[in-house]
């Protein structure tokens, strides 16, 4: 398949199911990250593409998104330019001019934001992100495990504030600071983050994954046009497997320092009757127990489907009673190396006593 040059109205639709597979249940709703993207273009901007490979050494790029609780992101509307005035400030704040931007997470809105954001500078978005799925806390992308300081970064609402961050102690703190700021926003916010030089970004970004998103969503269109299985096209084409179909039985779900934190409890039917499987959450699902037992866990990818049609169902729109069927999905080997482990592992989400052990890796 070529490569991605340009994301066209024709693929948002695709972009919107294969973001909310990856996000694992975060990233903001990518179904209003489509609307958004699809305004932009009806202006007559373009949403244009620069290859990972591509990008020159010397470039400028600059990682931003939404950041807050995905729930909010439902509830209180964007204005719409918030990315771009975090950029822009950041812009000012280092008398630089930003040549293309990146997501920081490929999952959900988040996957979409840089491109409407691109579109409106007039500037390319980068074929990868930072994450290859969704994490709750900035300082989980590979930019900052594999060395990239942050700061200075900027901040915007929906109102108009503008927020810098100029320095911090580490990158937690960054994390800290903005967390801080966004609950003040009113729990969803945007952030733009020291640029990067493009030959670190091609060193570090977890690669194609725009195309590696739409290409999952067209498949799973194929299926519902060719009347195939949904569920079973997913595995086979990210390399997944089945945990559990079952309904919803319990949902806790609130808001807890602008992250959304609960657990879902489901109960199995057909092959797994009789079976009770639990989902921790925060913001996106990072640990699967089947009877009590850990199956699966960050950075591996858990993904809860619709069981009848195989769409994704992010956190915010769980339902008790809903029929879902909950995968697994191998994560990029970026994000399974002894630095990422110590910070998107499950002791970096408060589970010391769960050792990750990885699926098999995509194609192998």
């Amino acid at each position: 398949m070529d490569k991605l040059r340009e994301v066209f109205d024709e693929d948002l639709d695709a972009l919107e199911i294969g973001a909310a597979i990856l996000g694992t249940g975060g990233g903001g709703n990518p179904y209003i990250g489509k609307l958004r993207c699809r305004e932009e273009l009806k202006k007559g901007r373009r949403i244009e593409v620069i290859p990972l490979d591509e990008l020159p050494d010397d470039a400028l790029v600059v990682s931003l998104g939404g950041i807050g609780a995905p729930v909010v992101g439902v509830e209180k509307i964007e204005e719409g330019q918030e990315c771009l005035r975090a950029m822009r400030a950041l812009e000012q704040e280092l008398n630089v001019k930003i040549d293309a931007l990146i997501s920081s997470e490929i999952g959900g809105a988040n996957s979409m934001e840089p491109m409407l954001t691109a579109a409106q500078a007039g500037i390319p978005v980068v074929d990868g992100d930072g994450m290859g799925r969704a994490f709750p806390e900035m300082q989980m992308c590979t930019w900052s495990i594999y060395g990239h300081t942050s700061t200075p970064a900027a901040m915007a609402d929906e109102k108009g504030s503008i927020i810098v961050i100029r320095k911090t102690r580490d990158e937690v703190a960054v994390e800290k600071f903005a967390r801080a700021n966004v609950v003040t926003m009113g729990a969803a916010g945007a952030i733009a983050m020291n640029p990067m030089k493009g030959d670190f970004v091609r060193r570090a970004a977890i690669p194609y994954t725009i195309t590696q998103a739409l290409e999952l969503g067209r498949a799973v269109q194929k299926a519902h046009r060719e009347h195939l299985d949904p569920i079973q096209t997913i595995m086979t084409q990210e390399g997944g497997r089945l945990l559990m179909t079952g309904k919803i039985t319990d949902l806790e779900r609130h808001l807890k320092g602008g992250f959304a934190v609960g657990q879902v409890t489901v109960e199995g039917f057909g092959d797994y009757d009789g079976q009770t499987g639990r989902i921790d959450l925060q913001n996106e699902f990072l640990i699967f127990r089947r009877d009590g037992v850990v199956e699966v866990c960050v950075p591996d990818l858990i993904v809860v489907l619709d069981a009848d049609t195989g769409l994704p169902i992010t956190t915010e729109v769980l339902r008790w009673g809903q029929r879902i069927a909950i995968l697994a999905l191998p994560s990029h080997d970026l994000l399974r190396s002894p630095e990422a482990l110590k910070v998107i592992g499950p002791a970096a989400f408060g589970y010391p006593e769960i050792n990750f052990n990885p699926m098999p890796a995509k194609g192998s």
